[in-house]
């Protein structure tokens, strides 16, 4: 039995079925690879930032945290590393927030492993009882019990072929879905002995990073003292001159000076 022939059988029920059946094989062929990448350089990432860290020089360890920046470890710890001021909290904080943000970005595509995982299995029903109802209602009363009977039965056996298609790719979505779930729940437990150890370390011996705003001398301004001899002081106040227009109109002559005086 060649494609075509399964291909028929099933009916309009493929088309569907093999749209979700590629979806979900790119899935898993990204996932493969990436999940590769990840597990042959992890270990090694993890031991060679540990030890630079474990001889208290971490410049070595951010470089070295920096330059594997293309791995989610490396992410993971080069983030408190490259902090700029040496606080504990800053440093646990860091941690916390890249590990959440990886370990988000290993679950991609398993939302997509679910769509399939859920509705393959409808779809293959869905052909099974649409190919029952065209075979059912092809019988007639008379035709029981006769040889015309014989294509009915063979319609009922070719509909089953929708059901075993849709539960062949729910079944192999399954397989890969649990594995890359046992895969991030790892990689929780590497995270964690990993940014336990590296800050188990920073407490022992805390790089001296602190060049905060809050270490600058601001420079007071120099006040010099003034001779005395040279003193000049201050002019007297102008007293304040009289505006014509103020004058009261009832008596002009009490607001007007002598001149002569």
């Amino acid at each position: 039995m060649n494609i075509l022939e399964i291909f028929r059988k099933v009916g309009p029920v493929i088309w569907p079925l093999l749209f979700f059946s590629i979806l979900s094989l790119s899935v898993i062929l990204e996932r493969l690879w990436f999940w590769l990448r990840i597990l042959n350089q992890e270990k090694e990432i993890v031991n060679r930032v540990l030890d630079a860290a474990g001889e208290k020089n971490w410049g070595l360890a951010t470089e070295i945290a920096r330059r594997a920046t293309d791995q989610p470890i490396g992410r993971f710890l080069y983030a408190p590393l490259s902090q700029p001021k040496s606080d504990m909290e800053l440093f646990r904080l860091a941690l916390e927030s890249t590990a959440e943000t990886e370990l988000a970005q290993m679950r991609r595509g398993e939302k997509v492993l679910e769509l399939v995982i859920a509705v393959a299995p409808l779809l293959g029903l869905f052909g099974t009882v649409w190919g029952l109802i065209g075979s059912l209602e092809s019988i007639r009363i008379g035709d029981l019990g006769t040889e015309a009977t014989a294509g009915v039965t063979t319609g009922i056996g070719e509909s089953l072929y929708s059901t075993a298609v849709g539960l062949g790719v729910a079944i192999v979505s399954l397989v890969f879905y649990r594995l890359f779930q046992a895969l991030v729940v790892n990689q929780v437990k590497v995270f964690r002995q990993a940014g336990n150890d590296l800050e188990i370390l920073y407490l022992q011996s805390a790089p001296d990073l602190s060049n905060s705003k809050s270490d600058i001398v601001i420079p007071q301004p120099i006040v010099r003292d003034t001779p005395r001899d040279n003193f000049i002081p201050p002019p007297p106040p102008r007293h304040r001159s009289q505006n014509k227009f103020s004058q009261s109109p009832e008596n002009p002559e009490a607001n007007t000076s002598d001149p002569e005086n």
